[in-house]
């Protein structure tokens, strides 16, 4: 699902908000998780998951085409971990 299909589907559920509120308020969500992700906080969502960040550790890496070894900074990346619901929702047998 893209950003403008869930703002499209929202909008059909609630018929007396403008779309363009709409947009407005997915976005001050969505920059809202960026901004505390940014800031090194976690961001939880009961059922679903959560979002934080975790850092690389610096290390030495080969570069696949010439076989030269390259020095790769310590960076932040973003990682989710499911909810109980949801991954009892995608792994139900």
């Amino acid at each position: 699902m893209t950003k403008s299909e869930l703002i499209e589907r929202i909008a059909n559920k609630n018929p007396h908000l403008m779309i363009k509120d709409v947009e407005r308020i997915v976005s001050v969500v969505l920059d809202k998780i960026i901004k505390t992700l940014a800031d090194g906080d976690r961001v939880e969502f009961r059922g679903f998951g959560a979002f934080s960040v975790r850092t690389r550790t610096p290390r030495i890496a080969k570069n696949p085409r010439t076989g030269e070894q390259v020095k790769v900074e310590e960076r932040n990346i973003p990682h989710f971990k499911t909810g109980k619901q949801l991954f009892e929702l995608l792994n139900k047998k």
